[in-house]
């Protein structure tokens, strides 16, 4: 049976804990989940209503000229079998805005609430490679979009607030473009990696920083 990965798991959950990120997908076992607080979800909400339909130039100046045309829809591929791996594996995921631009082609856009972080860029592309492979290599019956030739995350930094009127104000935020290059062969050699910690017998060792790994282990040792 094909594991299912889910893109939003290839950055802090893989990066943070390989012991965590084992357990979710190869003994279904995830950590608890945390809620995150409703307004984060009204704005990721806003954000995609706000820009499905405008034009790329409304986005940011840096995209080619299009259409924002899909906004968060599922996505899920077709099997990928990577050299030296038994079993093969499936992106199951849902992004934020994809762009239909004048050229044939289209670009993945993800959605940041804070402030632009570089370093965190090669964490978010494997997201964003992730969605664009399962357009591009689609399973029957999915979307299906090709070729993806822009990936990129859309930063919102709040700024200044306005106040036009006593019952409501309105925040403004700094926008800011962070273009990811794609690379395919890249992300299959890290899927190769991910492949190669799932197929272990017994789960890695865990992060010396995990809480809830050393949570789990103090419990364990209570017994």
């Amino acid at each position: 049976m094909a594991y299912r990965l889910s893109p939003s798991d290839f950055s802090f959950l893989y990066e943070g804990c390989k012991r965590c990120f084992y357990l979710k997908v190869a003994r279904k076992i995830s950590q608890p989940s945390i809620p995150l607080p409703a307004v984060f979800s009204t704005i990721a909400s806003l954000l995609k209503d706000h820009y499905t339909g405008k034009h790329t130039s409304e986005v940011h100046p840096a995209l080619p000229p299009g259409v924002v045309k899909y906004g968060e829809q599922r996505v899920q591929s077709e099997p990928i079998h990577v050299p030296g791996h038994d079993e093969p594996c499936v992106i199951n995921g849902r992004f934020d805005i994809v762009a239909d631009f004048d050229d044939g082609t289209y670009g993945v856009i993800d959605f940041k609430t804070g402030s632009p972080k570089e370093q965190y860029a090669n964490l978010y592309g494997r997201q964003l490679h992730a969605y664009a492979y399962a357009l591009e290599h689609p399973a029957r019956g999915a979307l299906h979009l090709s070729p993806v030739t822009q990936l990129g995350l859309l930063y919102f930094y709040p700024s200044r607030i306005n106040q036009q009127r006593i019952e409501g104000l309105s925040y403004e935020a700094d926008i800011s473009w962070i273009a990811i290059k794609k690379d395919e062969e890249k992300f299959l050699r890290f899927i190769g990696e991910v492949l190669a910690v799932l197929e272990s017998p017994r789960p890695p060792a865990p992060a010396p920083d995990c809480m809830w790994c050393a949570y789990v282990d103090k419990l364990g040792n209570k017994k």
